[in-house]
């Protein structure tokens, strides 16, 4: 059972659009939408909406505003204000946020409205792939729920509540990945993982708080012109307490002897159970692979997307990313290249919010959101 999917009966949320307004304290929801500016302490979240107060620049998700909604300024600026909040869930957010402005009249409209979006999300963002997941993931509860209510104005009012529900869920599954995957770091253990990962970096700091005592090797992975995600994940572990020792991906082969398992996240999880994730990847697959070590993947369930590449060369690449070969010598290395696919038969297993799963199982699971 895929817990994102299950909805509320109609009896269980109130009529009112105001989703997370009715859920959250005041402290909380200022946390949570910073940009929103008190003119007077005493106004409620829900007077404050209605009020129509919002940031300049744009400032956007408040129902009945004059400004143009822009979907790829509201997920950008979502990504922005929590760092923790991976695509597909900014994605989810974006689009829940679009329905409730937006307020289309029909069904018909309604799912004009998010193709129209969705189709604007993907073409207008860089390495989309994640983000797809989370835009599909989302317009298939849509097309799931829109039979199950007699009238549209209550159909179009639970969309939005019950699409809050679905991304709350979306953003615990972190939490639920960390308990899963406890056992599967041991005391004396020596870790290798790969770049920075939000999920990886909540499961081994799971794994601290439980007194679990391990050690880890973390690759750089730069790209040029690009942060530094290695040193991030690097700092991040030793502010938890981690021993960590950070090396270059050229060392990966070097060290590996030294290792007991591999964890790395993944920016998508193809049908096959192949991840899309960040450059380098594949190449660490292969080494552990050669020397028997175990390689988990460790990624929450609405990363799971509907593609099937067969090797590195068919995930979508902007034109200006082809391999060139050149004799200027004021060329630099490729740097449009970020991610790339590391095939399933590399892969030991998936650590998920839906349990441990083999690669094989991926697919199953996918058939399961999409037409369970």
């Amino acid at each position: 059972m895929i817990p994102m999917f299950r909805t509320l009966s109609r009896g269980v949320l109130s009529n009112s659009a105001w989703w997370s307004v009715e859920f959250l304290a005041n402290d909380e929801w200022n946390r949570r939408r910073p940009w929103l500016k008190k003119t007077d302490p005493s106004l409620t979240p829900r007077e404050i909406m209605t009020e129509k107060i919002f940031e300049k620049n744009n400032s956007i998700l408040f129902p009945m505003t004059t400004t143009p909604f822009d979907i790829k300024k509201t997920y950008l600026r979502f990504l922005e204000e929590d760092p923790e909040i991976t695509m597909p869930v900014a994605a989810i957010e974006s689009l829940v946020t679009m329905l409730r402005i937006k307020q289309p009249s029909t069904s018909s409209e309604l799912i004009n409205l998010l193709s129209d979006a969705t189709t604007h999300l993907k073409t207008s963002i860089p390495n989309a792939i994640s983000l797809s997941a989370g835009c599909d993931l989302f317009t298939r509860f849509v097309l799931r729920n829109t039979h199950l209510y007699s009238d549209w104005e209550s159909c179009r009012t639970h969309l939005v509540e019950n699409g809050q529900l679905f991304l709350q869920r979306a953003k615990e599954s972190r939490e639920m990945i960390a308990q899963v995957g406890l056992k599967f770091i041991r005391d004396d253990d020596t870790v290798l993982v790969h770049s920075y990962s939000r999920v990886v970096l909540h499961l081994l700091v799971h794994a601290k708080k439980k007194f679990v005592r391990f050690r880890v090797f973390v690759t750089e992975s730069k790209v040029e012109n690009d942060a530094n995600e290695g040193i991030k994940m690097a700092n991040a572990l030793r502010e938890e307490g981690i021993p960590v020792c950070l090396i270059n991906d050229s060392q990966v082969g070097y060290v590996l002897n030294k290792v007991d398992k591999v964890f790395m996240g993944a920016e998508g999880v193809s049908e096959s159970g192949g991840i899309i994730n960040r450059m380098g990847s594949y190449q660490i697959g292969v080494l552990a692979k050669n020397a028997q070590k175990p390689l988990y993947v460790v990624s929450e369930s609405h990363k799971f997307v509907r593609m099937f590449p067969l090797a590195p060369d068919d995930l979508p690449v902007p034109p200006e990313g082809a391999l060139n070969f050149s004799l200027d010598t004021t060329k630099g290395f490729n740097a449009y290249h970020h991610v790339d696919f590391t095939p399933h038969q590399y892969i030991t297993a998936l650590i998920s919010d839906l349990g441990v799963l083999t690669p094989s199982a991926v697919s199953e699971e996918l058939i399961k959101m999409w037409y369970g």
